[in-house]
Order: C-alpha cells, then structure tokens, then sequence
C-alpha cells in the first residue's frame, strides 16, 4: 500500500542551525517518535530501529537510511528502508528543502512517497495516514524546540 504526504514547517531558527540539527543523529534520536537507537554507519548512512504503533499492530521496526542529493545547507533526499517482523515492512523516501524565512526563520518542506506491507497494509489507507501525520506532527513539533534550544517555536503543517 501506498502514501505520500507533503507540507511545510516553519522553525524558529536560521537554515544553517536547521541544516545542522537535521544532521545530527543525537537530535534525530530525540525527534522520531518511537526511536530507540539511530547511529551513523557510513558518511551517508544511518541504522535505525523504533517502536511503532499502528492501531493493532505494535513492532519494532530497523532499518537503514541513506541520504543523497545533498545540497548544504538546502537539503537533501532520505531514502529507507525497515523491517518490523510479522508487522510487515516500509520503505520509501522523502525530499527535504530549507529556505531563508522571514524574522530569521527557516522554512522547510518535504515532500514524502512510502509504502507499506504485510499486516500493516491490511489496516488501511486511513489508519495508517492518519498515525503517519501524528508521528509526522510529533516530530516537527520536538524538532523545533530543539532548533530553538528547547523552547516551543510556532510550526504549522499543511
């Protein structure tokens, strides 16, 4: 099963302090939702595994991302890929692109395809676009206090 989601955040920092931050696997670790470990593998590659829940299905997923395309401080491609056991698998990628905002902020969009399998598909689309945007709001919402040094800054999804 299929999914795409867009929309943009504005952060209460400048692009270089978001650029740094987004490259940060520590700050990452802190930001993904579920996360229990995310470490660096390679100059471009990160391993991961979270704990993700999907209505009835709860897993551990792990996996790999690789980022390419990257272009500091304005972006890059993620591409990944995990495994949650009887839970099924996802994969998929997304664009990320900063920009200068105004009041010294940073805007940034992504742009994201994925897919799921095994039970998971079997939930449905609306279930799982639906946990997909909380995980996605949760992130965003985390990472701004971190680009702000651990206040809450204003973000808005569309």
């Amino acid at each position: 099963m299929a999914m795409t989601m867009t929309g943009e955040v504005l952060l209460p920092a400048d692009q270089q302090t978001v650029w740094e931050k987004l490259n940060d696997p520590e700050v990452l670790k802190r930001c993904i939702p579920g996360c229990d470990t995310l470490e660096k593998v390679g100059d471009n590659e990160l391993q991961a595994s979270a704990k993700i829940a999907v209505g009835p299905v709860k897993a551990t997923f792990k996996g790999k991302v690789t980022l390419t395309d990257i272009d500091p401080p304005n972006g890059y491609r993620i591409t990944g890929e995990g495994q949650g056991g009887v839970a099924g698998f996802a994969k998929g990628g997304a664009v990320v692109r900063l920009e200068p905002a105004e009041g010294g902020q940073t805007k940034m969009t992504y742009d994201v395809e994925a897919s799921v399998g095994g039970k998971l598909a079997q939930l449905g689309g609306r279930l799982i676009n639906g946990v997909a945007k909380k995980y996605a709001d949760a992130f965003f919402d985390t990472f701004a206090k971190e680009v702000q040094g651990g206040d809450a800054g204003a973000t808005s999804a569309a």
